[in-house]
């Protein structure tokens, strides 16, 4: 119960309306509900093709936390991007001023969904980029 809580105050029914019964995001309804492939959504997340095509390494932690990081900065863009899939596209490909005009998309494949994660809270209470 605490994990899911967790879930909803940082990332919102965006997440939850993609994980599983066992708690674990489902690749197949993440590719499916953004119409990709499990190819595309795998490069989209950083990932290896590979990883996503098997049950057992889709559903280990590492995959699981780069499709959670990348669903909790989708979420929180989604209201103000105007949509899920106008928040997908400015992961993917809205430069970022402050990280040297990288996209989010690049910052999480790189490890940096923390920073991501700060600078859109920066933004929220009124920062400039």
């Amino acid at each position: 119960m605490v994990q899911a809580q967790k879930i909803h105050n940082d990332g919102g029914p965006l997440i939850l309306s993609y994980m599983d019964k066992g708690g674990k995001i489902a690749v197949q309804q993440v590719a499916d509900g953004f119409g990709m492939s499990k190819t595309q959504l795998a490069e989209t997340a950083g990932l290896a093709r590979e990883t996503l095509y098997r049950l057992e390494r889709s559903r280990g932690t590492r995959t699981q936390n780069r499709l959670r990081e990348m669903l909790e900065i989708i979420s929180r863009v989604t209201d103000w991007a105007g949509g899920k899939e106008q928040a997908m596209a400015w992961y993917r490909a809205q430069p970022l001023p402050a990280f040297g005009g990288r996209t989010a998309e690049a910052l999480v494949k790189d490890g940096k969904a923390a920073a991501v994660r700060d600078y859109l809270d920066h933004m929220a209470l009124g920062g400039f980029a």
